[in-house]
């Protein structure tokens, strides 16, 4: 059976059971890019992610007797919690293979839905390699994160969604991992819409998808640690890469410091909390990493699973990224008032002091001197250079860290 028939099926299998998620038009952003551009929520779907509609497509269309012996898997966070929810739904045992390095809060959510968790292996492929080993041993249906046509017809409805509401969209920009969303998604939309231009984008860090397009065949790359760990995959899908290499137009990569940019700015702009994989397509608009983007413009918020430990670093790493925190080290005559007239310089340039720490202990630093530690926010980076410029000119000796 052809793929966008089985995307069909799923549509209306699914519009019951998952939620149609919010098509949002930014006016914040369409002003910043120059286009009209609209996000496709499903940060804000079932499970906190799109992976649900993949899973529950996949386990609503099988036998009951293939479902007896219960379901097992691998994922790093967001295919677990779809299959952990669906099999809860059916009344099915789940198991979970996650890796060691999995977010506590994807871990415990998944636990939540009923599903057991074990987790294992340094990375998402390490994890699988153990799912399906231990599937051999029990006999229980194997439900792939990607790499199966049930699944990325479920992802396709996301695409049906977005073209009954934005016919005339010309752009839509999509997260790639393992290729079962875009594969899904591209293959709807050159049947129903020819004339939309797809852009997949990954982490340069987990570039296994721009290697297998550039090759035309699943190919194997290193995969560093990323804040979008939820695309973050060695090697992608047997039957995803030739589906993606005929239909989707590029593959395109962002880097960690846009990605931190983009989670930060979604939670000040629109009030919306996205995890780094689903962060990954507006960080590649705001940094005009496609190019001649055109037109309407659709930007997919794959998930919002973030844990909150994450969220701390990812935002202050997202204000360094955009100029809004500095660091600095400046050495002090130690001697009472200095420290207050350094205070009364840096208040002078209009920034905030948010941390301070005083060492007088280092070995490198002459008796009577002291070494100041200054965590600034800022206001961007002329902010920053005027800042480094004005304590210079006061005559002090200072290092950006």
């Amino acid at each position: 059976m052809q793929l966008t028939t089985l995307i069909s099926d799923a549509y209306d299998r699914l519009r019951k059971r998952v939620r149609r998620s919010e098509l949002m038009y930014s006016h914040y952003y369409s002003e910043q890019l120059g286009i009209p551009l609209y996000f496709k929520c499903e940060n804000l779907q079932r499970t906190g992610s799109f992976k649900i509609r993949g899973a529950l497509n996949f386990m609503t269309s099988q036998p009951r007797e293939k479902l007896e012996r219960g379901v097992i898997t691998a994922s790093a966070g967001n295919h677990a919690q779809g299959v952990a929810f669906s099999a809860d739904l059916l009344s099915v045992a789940a198991t979970v293979y996650m890796p060691e390095i999995t977010p506590p809060q994807k871990v415990q959510a998944t636990r939540d839905y009923g599903a057991e968790v074990i987790l294992t292996g340094r990375n998402f492929d390490e994890a699988c390699s153990a799912a399906i080993a231990a599937q051999h041993e029990s006999g229980a249906l194997f439900v792939h994160p990607f790499d199966d046509e049930l699944v990325m017809a479920g992802q396709g409805t996301i695409a049906l969604e977005i073209l009954e509401e934005l016919s005339d969209v010309r752009n839509i920009i999509i997260p790639v991992g393992g290729g079962g969303l875009i594969a899904g998604m591209a293959s709807a939309l050159r049947e129903r819409a020819p004339h939309v231009r797809i852009i997949g984008v990954e982490s340069t860090a987990a570039p296994s998808m721009s290697a297998s397009f550039a090759a035309g065949k699943p190919t194997e790359q290193p995969v560093h640690v990323t804040l979008a760990d939820g695309i973050a995959v060695k090697l992608p899908g047997i039957r995803t890469v030739p589906v993606i290499c005929a239909l989707v137009d590029e593959i395109i990569q962002v880097e960690e410091e846009d990605i931190a940019l983009a989670i930060v700015s979604l939670l000040e702009k629109t009030k919306m909390l996205v995890e780094g994989a689903g962060a990954v397509t507006l960080a590649a608009a705001l940094n005009r990493r496609v190019p001649n983007l055109e037109g309407k413009t659709v930007c997919l918020l794959s998930g919002g699973n973030i844990d909150v430990k994450t969220i701390a670093q990812v935002v202050e790493r997202g204000l360094i990224a955009g100029g809004r925190y500095l660091k600095l080290i400046v050495e002090l005559d130690d001697h009472p008032g200095a420290l207050a007239t350094l205070a009364d310089n840096i208040a002078a340039t209009r920034a905030n002091i948010f941390h301070i720490t005083h060492d007088r202990r280092s070995k490198s630093l002459a008796i009577g001197r002291t070494d100041v530690s200054l965590e600034l926010e800022t206001r961007g980076y002329e902010h920053i250079k005027e800042i480094v410029g004005y304590l210079k000119s006061r005559g002090y000796s200072l290092t950006v860290v």
